[in-house]
């Protein structure tokens, strides 16, 4: 006597078929489509996105293991090569704490800015998601109590999303290039603070983005750290060689104080996107 068959698992619930190689465009849609609904059911529409390094710390962490490391240092009369480099470490992290500093008070100037408008929610702060300077940019927005955004990336070694992310606004992408899409796509404004590869590969992504004009929008650029930056990347040597055109560097405007860029970005973001007769742009635009 024939059996009565098991319902069949729809294939939207079969987990195995999801999470296979024959599913991947169904898992990239996910992270255009996922984070498109929150951004238009939190009311995000435009954002200020702030790149930098990982591993910067803030100053008051930097000082107190500086100083420890310097007792030591100080108490050793044949230091070893080991304490040494410690020290040198120490010293190269509480000189990068200032960009920390630095980030958290620009995020929280904007952020108080933005708060003033009466547009919708504008111009919210938008970070990696993770430690150092993602962290400090996401901070400054929480100390103005602002809700802020973070994109973290799944990696090998953990990173941890930080804590002054909101809720709703906390993202986890598999993908590199959908995560930058989101970075690139709602941005009005980006600020490069000093960073390794991760931060290069961002900064020339999107340099090149507005070189070609596949961005089209207005978006204002700036790189955070004039001494850092001149000194891992030589600008005008690349000018010299003929790589870029001398235009080039008119893409993105060098910054080193909190309060100036603050000022010019918000210059810029009022020129290109408060002034512009009521009209109200859509979400993707």
């Amino acid at each position: 006597m024939p059996h009565r068959n098991e319902q069949p698992e729809k294939a939207y619930k079969n987990l195995e078929f999801l999470t296979s190689p024959d599913a991947r465009i169904l898992r990239i849609l996910s992270e255009f489509l996922e984070p498109f609904r929150r951004f238009r059911s939190e009311g995000v529409r435009d954002t200020i996105v702030f790149f930098g390094s990982a591993r910067t710390i803030p100053r008051p962490e930097a000082q107190k293991h500086y100083e420890t490391v310097q007792h030591r240092l100080e108490k050793t009369r044949r230091p070893t090569p080991e304490l040494l480099q410690e020290f040198e470490e120490a010293k190269a992290d509480l000189q990068m704490s200032r960009y920390y500093e630095d980030a958290v008070t620009l995020a929280n100037l904007l952020a108080k800015w933005s708060k003033t408008l009466d547009q919708g929610r504008r111009f919210v702060i938008c970070s990696g998601g993770g430690p150092g300077i993602m962290e400090a940019a996401n901070r400054g927005a929480h100390l103005a109590d602002v809700k802020s955004v973070g994109m973290n990336i799944s990696l090998p070694f953990e990173q941890r999303a930080n804590p002054f992310i909101d809720k709703r606004l906390n993202f986890e992408f598999h993908y590199f290039f959908m995560r930058k899409f989101w970075f690139a796509y709602l941005a009005k404004a980006i600020v490069f603070f000093p960073g390794g590869y991760g931060t290069m590969d961002e900064m020339m992504e999107v340099l090149t983005l507005l070189q070609t004009g596949k961005i089209k929008k207005k978006m204002t650029a700036v790189v955070y750290g004039t001494e850092y930056w001149n000194q891992v990347l030589n600008f005008q040597e690349l000018v010299k060689r003929r790589t870029i055109s001398a235009s080039d560097l008119r893409l993105f405007k060098f910054m080193d104080d909190p309060q100036e860029t603050f000022e010019y970005l918000k210059a810029e973001l009022t020129k290109n996107y408060l002034r512009v007769g009521g009209k109200r742009e859509s979400l993707l635009e």
